[in-house]
């Protein structure tokens, strides 16, 4: 935090003890965080706390005791993912500023727009969207905007990644990522491993870099250039702020005329950290071969010690300092007086009587000298003015007592400003309780496809009530028939919306508006706030049914996505299932399915191969021998990584029913026809029908039904 005050930061996020993204990090306790806010403070510059994690019910209560000492002392904003905090911020804490985190998938003006309206100040957008789509936000909603410069990429669009908690139950939503990326994986297609035999590591992504296109981001509405720190040095933060501070403000002053790089500034950035090159990322470009590592980091790379002595001396250990203005007063028989001005504020300090010299008077240029001593104290005195009037004498250590009491004032003053007043405790939420909901109702069954052959066998299965058909694979000319096919078999008929909304997804369906009005389905399956406004604005009518992706991880957020016209929820898949017994509102709950782990503008089949346009599944295999199904939807141009195993609840019966969820989802996604029609055969009778059989599948996993997430 220091070396980046220093370096030329205007605010920094850091995390404390509990809630952050970066749980894994050497985080501040309460009083070191404390000392950190009125150290920015001092300086003129912001910090903001990361509470950027998805909160299980049992922990919301903790919050308002967490954040009260951080707001008193005046913290500058809260970073959230959660909509349940949100909720609770803006509730408990009206004038702390919240940031919508770029873990929110904010892809475009629709989502900030409802982040906006919600009270959000400031939305950090995800990692992958252009600069277009950027001006977009700009454009439409008045909101700041802020925008990753430098640092680490993760493969999948932040707050879609599962995989790290699959595999080993540390979740990257709740700041415990094992990035999974960086590891090797195979690629094969059809059985054959493709693609050269060096270039394994598939998901891992070399760094940003933006240095070249910052007066473009600046002209598109990036209000804020945040610079990416994962549990890096205070070198690296000095070094790296340095040098974007430093073409900022050259861009700022100069304008594009007299914006130029110098190569020894592009080196400095490498020589501090290189995984295997830089990228500009995805402002200019959607996704792109370039933009991989694929081969191992090095091991070793000598070090630029010229460098680094250098961010040392002049960020890492020099203390930065304030400027203060200083008259001080001593007359015969008066107390003496200091009066100092510094960052817009006045103070005066009256000390011990001045009294007559019996022999020789303290002349101005001894007492400047003794008071100029502000040693390890964040001010220097720029000027300081001694008026003697008199012949005085004052003791050495009544001087110092003037001088420090004097910059102890001033330093309160400042910091003054910031303190806000108590708030004694929490609002009490009144939510909805199970007792207050529908009982007695039969928990209904609904399928999820992706796959078009396998709409008439689940069309056909007794006991389905409701049916989801995926746009990116379901041809939108014969949506219509599909909706019929599905209202005669007396279900249901919804539309799954893309993972990601973006500017094609939209062009997409403004193209097929004329389909989607004539399907009339029953309802959406929504995956991003961007499509709830999308819809609403489109006036397409319907259901919406808010995917797991949506994260109701705690009651607050199941009721603020009701609010938001949420007709019905699906629980996380992230919750054990005495977690999902606390949630207030009942949701549909995932019993069968491949779960998505990754989802990615990154294109696996154009990386190893090259984009032909045409959908299909490659299969990825890990160091363990897990292979995973990936299928790139090129309808909106992103890939879906599943995890290797389907999630099975079979043999929970019992358990489930005690949840009393409102639905039961199969999710079928690479499962051919025959596959499916087992599955559902297997379910109706386990669930429904009370028939032990014999399971249709050979590898399953539970997922996170008995173990949870830490």
């Amino acid at each position: 935090m220091k070396a980046a005050v220093a370096a030329g930061a205007d605010a920094v996020y850091m995390g404390g003890s509990r809630f952050g993204a970066r749980a894994f990090a050497q985080n501040p306790e309460e009083d070191k965080l404390l000392e950190a806010i009125d150290y920015v403070h001092l300086h003129g510059r912001k910090l903001y706390l990361t509470v950027n994690t998805l909160m299980k019910e049992q922990e919301m209560g903790d919050l308002f005791d967490y954040l009260l000492p951080y707001y008193r002392q005046g913290l500058d904003a809260a970073i959230v993912q959660d909509m349940g905090v949100f909720s609770f911020i803006k509730e408990n804490f009206p004038d702390l500023a919240i940031h919508a985190s770029t873990q929110m998938s904010t892809t475009g003006a629709y989502g900030a727009g409802i982040l906006k309206d919600l009270g959000a100040e400031r939305v950090v957008t995800a990692r992958e969207i252009s600069l277009r789509e950027i001006k977009q936000i700009h454009d439409n909603v008045d909101v700041e905007i802020e925008s990753f410069v430098h640092g680490a990429l993760c493969y999948c669009y932040s707050g879609q990644c599962l995989f790290s908690s699959l595999i080993g139950g540390r979740s990257g939503n709740r700041g415990r990522c094992a990035q999974t990326c960086r590891l090797p994986y195979e690629v094969k297609k059809g059985g054959k491993v493709i693609g050269k035999k060096e270039d394994r590591y598939v998901l891992s992504l070399k760094d940003l870099s933006t240095l070249d296109i910052i007066p473009d981001m600046i002209e598109a509405g990036v209000y804020s250039m945040k610079i990416e720190g994962r549990m890096k040095s205070p070198r690296y933060t000095a070094g790296v702020v340095s040098i974007y501070r430093k073409y900022t403000d050259l861009y700022l002053s100069q304008g594009r005329e007299g914006y130029h790089i110098k190569e020894e500034d592009r080196k400095a950035l490498l020589d501090l950290f290189d995984r295997g090159g830089q990228t500009d990322g995805y402002y200019k470009k959607h996704n792109g071969r370039d933009m991989v590592v694929w081969k191992e980091k090095p091991s070793f790379r000598e070090g630029n010690q010229a460098l680094f002595d250098f961010l040392d001396e002049n960020y890492v250990e020099k203390q930065v300092k304030e400027a203060v203005h200083g008259q001080a007063f001593l007359e015969e028989g008066q107390a003496a007086c200091l009066l100092l001005e510094a960052c817009g504020h006045e103070v005066t300090v009256t000390g011990d009587l001045v009294q007559k010299a019996q022999n020789q008077p303290m002349t101005e240029e001894k007492i400047k000298k003794q008071l100029d001593k502000t040693g390890n104290t964040p001010f220097y005195f720029e000027n300081l003015e001694i008026h003697v009037t008199g012949n005085c004498f004052l003791p050495v250590q009544s001087l110092n007592d003037l001088r420090r009491r004097g910059l102890e004032e001033i330093e309160k003053a400042i910091l003054s400003q910031y303190r806000r007043e108590d708030r004694k405790e929490a609002v009490k939420q009144e939510g909805t309780t199970k007792a207050d909901l529908k009982s007695g109702e039969d928990c209904k069954l609904t399928v999820s496809l992706e796959r078009p052959d396998c709409l008439e066998t689940a069309a056909n299965s007794p006991r389905v009530s409701r049916i989801y058909i995926d746009a990116a694979e379901f041809e939108p000319e014969r949506w219509k028939s599909y909706v019929e096919l599905c209202h005669k078999n007396g279900k249901e008929c919804m539309l799954t919306m893309p993972h990601i909304f973006r500017t094609r997804a939209e062009q997409f369906l403004d193209k097929y508006k004329k389909e989607l009005k004539e399907a009339s389905f029953d309802g959406f399956l929504i995956r991003s706030l961007e499509e709830v406004a999308y819809l609403k604005q489109k006036d397409m009518g319907g259901k919406l049914i808010f995917d797991f992706g949506m994260y109701g991880m705690n009651s607050r957020a199941q009721e603020l996505y009701s609010d938001l016209g949420a007709d019905e929820l699906t629980w996380p898949v992230e919750l054990n299932n005495r977690e999902l017994g606390k949630l207030s509102v009942p949701g549909e709950l995932l019993v069968y399915g491949r779960l998505p782990m990754m989802v990615t503008a990154q294109c696996i089949h154009q990386g190893v191969e090259q984009c032909d346009k045409i959908p299909g599944v490659l299969m990825m295999k890990d160091r363990m021998g897990k292979e995973f199904p990936v299928r790139n939807h090129c309808t909106f141009c992103y890939n879906t990584i599943y995890n290797s195993a389907p999630v099975s609840l079979h043999g929970f019966d019992e358990g489930i029913k005690s949840l009393a969820p409102s639905s039961l989802r199969l999710q079928f996604t690479t499962e051919d026809k025959e596959q499916t029609k087992a599955v559902i055969q297997y379910y109706l009778g386990e669930f429904y029908q009370g028939e032990k059989r014999e399971l249709p599948f050979e590898e399953f996993t539970r997922g996170h039904f008995k173990r949870g997430v830490e």
